[in-house]
């Protein structure tokens, strides 16, 4: 019976990908949840329309509003969350310019 072993692994739900505008940005914080972890920012962000919320360690979030962003994302019950160094500016190779 070689081959026929299933494992113990349960199968994730594969993470959404999101890609769209980022047309405003608002940040709470710092937190601290417990002794010796370093703060934390929780940046509210829109993207074409919709609600997201992403935690970063910078206070600032570093990206430009109106910049076409791409980023994993998962629903849960306090609604859509980015995932950690999932978040990222979209390059458009025909927007580059010939150097």
């Amino acid at each position: 019976m070689a081959g026929n072993f299933k494992g113990g692994r349960r199968t994730k739900a594969p993470k959404s990908i999101g890609r769209g505008m980022l047309e405003a940005v608002t940040t709470d914080g710092p937190f601290n949840e417990w002794v010796g972890m370093p703060p934390y920012y929780i940046h509210h962000l829109t993207i074409d329309a919709e609600e997201y919320s992403y935690m970063s360690a910078d206070k600032d979030l570093e990206i430009e509003l109106g910049k076409k962003v791409t980023f994993r994302y998962k629903e849960t019950s306090k609604g859509k969350m980015i995932d950690k160094r999932s978040l990222g500016v979209v390059i458009d190779p025909s927007e580059l310019e010939n150097s």
